[in-house]
């Protein structure tokens, strides 16, 4: 399976950058109006997000970080506590019993069945036959099976580099891309390249569980008393994100048209490699029945009194009990640990300085120079500065982490609709990592293919968000009026 390479080595030169602003935030005076504890957590998250940033150390190893500066610098203890020690402790691991983090979890363990069993490639290879005569065609196909598996595999890094690359470059390869440059095929690699990256990104807004960042944002709305379902998030993507899905193939294919036109080796490629495979095996027969079941569970789940982690825990019971997985793959599924370790540490955390009033504080300032405005204003400034802020991100989750609970407050608080503000910054979760090569985990994976040169990467990225929020306000803004939203 693909494994998330990213700095997997401790850089104690950037770790001292990132302990000293968090120990310059730690000494400056605590500002009017907060409490030293809210105060003394955000710098111990400022050091961690800032080491997410710049890469001082790997997630998990920044997130153990976290917890441990926490519970050792007593900042999570309530004030009279009469065991101070294991209050800490306690208050620091509470990210943890969290279900949304093992909702993610687990998914992460069943994604794992359909990279073992094939029949992630299986439904790639079929779309690729069935479509793939002409490049828009094959673009169209790479961006149906990746859609398909979307709701069950969290991990959109992991769709694209377990999945998607792998079968986009063996296409471009039969097309002739092998080397890099400008010439005819490669710019037909270049359009297939950015097209699959940014279809992977509107499914991963389209789904909850479509990406790891969406169920932290399920979170922290869940902290303002905003509730967002799975079905709610999926029936409120689905026509702004579907149209997005739909146009942007059809945008980049007159922005950056392919040197070739015509792909007949494509379906020929997909039909090879479907004999290879042979028939649907047990294991594919297998999981696909623990497709089937999730999806169900996950869409009347709520009238069924099933919460969605429970539904995911079973799909996990039914692959273990038909041996579909064995535990040894839950224990070798790197990413999915790693995930419910920093997921744990930054919703604590998060979590954390709602309760000590700092998002309060953060959200009151923000509010004082827009609270003049109507919220009709107000709502498009917060989405555009959430957007375009994630500039200055290397990851989608430090992000969410670091401006999602703001950001909805602030916009609660002058009065844009709790809901429709809630559910479009979580799209924006999936939809802002197109920005640049660096702002998603998926990126570096086909960018480093080397076909789509920095400048295209950037240039077609800005593009691409002016379509995606044009869509998104205008389409979505109509859908949600119909819906209730607002």
């Amino acid at each position: 399976m693909f494994r998330i390479t990213a700095n997997l080595e401790v850089s104690y030169k950037r770790l001292l950058i990132c302990m000293g602003v968090g120990l310059i935030l730690w000494l400056i005076p605590t500002p009017q109006g907060l409490r030293d504890s809210a105060w003394h957590l955000f710098s111990i998250f400022a050091f961690v997000i800032v080491g997410i940033l710049i890469e001082a150390a790997p997630m998990g190893t920044m997130g153990i970080l976290g917890i441990s500066l926490s519970a050792l610098l007593g900042v999570l203890v309530p004030n009279g506590s009469a065991h101070p020690a294991k209050d800490g402790i306690v208050n620091a691991l509470s990210g943890f019993g969290n279900s949304i983090i093992w909702l993610i979890g687990v998914a992460f363990f069943i994604a794992e069945g359909f990279m073992k069993t094939g029949l992630g490639s299986r439904i790639a290879y079929f779309f690729i036959g069935k479509l793939g005569r002409t490049t828009l065609g094959l673009a169209y196909g790479l961006n149906l099976s990746d859609l398909i598996l979307a709701p069950v595999m969290p991990s959109n890094t992991a769709r694209v580099g377990g999945i998607v690359y792998p079968i986009t470059k063996s296409i471009v390869r039969r097309l002739g891309s092998v080397h890099r440059g400008p010439s005819t095929h490669n710019r037909t690699a270049a359009f297939l390249t950015l097209n699959a990256f940014h279809a992977n990104l509107i499914t991963a807004s389209l789904f909850l569980t479509g990406t790891a960042s969406n169920a932290m944002v399920q979170k922290f709305a869940s902290d303002l008393g905003v509730q967002i379902s799975w079905v709610r998030w999926a029936v409120a993507a689905s026509v702004p994100a579907l149209i997005a899905f739909l146009l942007m193939p059809l945008l980049l294919y007159k922005l950056m048209p392919p040197g070739v036109k015509r792909t007949e080796n494509a379906p020929e490629l997909a039909r090879e490699a479907l004999r290879k495979m042979g028939g649907m095996k047990r294991g594919e027969w297998m999981m696909l029945v623990a497709f089937l079941l999730l999806l169900f569970l996950w869409v009347f789940g709520a009238s069924l009194q099933i919460n969605v982690t429970t539904a995911a825990l079973l799909g996990l019971c039914f692959l273990l009990l038909t041996r579909v997985l064995s535990w040894s793959d839950i224990k070798g599924e790197q990413a999915a640990w790693d995930t419910i370790v920093w997921f744990a540490a930054l919703v604590m955390m998060a979590s954390y300085l709602a309760k000590l009033g700092f998002t309060a504080w953060v959200a009151e300032n923000i509010r004082a120079y827009i609270a003049q405005l109507s919220w009709y204003y107000a709502f498009p400034i917060i989405i555009l500065l959430y957007y375009y802020l994630h500039y200055l991100f290397a990851s989608a989750t430090a992000h969410v982490a670091a401006l999602y609970f703001p950001m909805l407050s602030v916009g609660v608080a002058v009065g844009v609709p709790p809901l429709m503000l809630a559910l479009f910054l979580g799209f924006c979760g999936g939809l802002m990592g197109g920005l640049t090569n660096y702002t998603q985990g998926s990126a570096p994976i086909l960018f480093n293919a080397g076909y789509v040169s920095l400048r295209n990467w950037w240039k077609f990225g800005f593009v691409l968000s002016v379509l995606f929020l044009f869509i998104f306000f205008l389409f979505g803004g109509i859908w949600w009026k119909i819906l209730g939203i607002w």
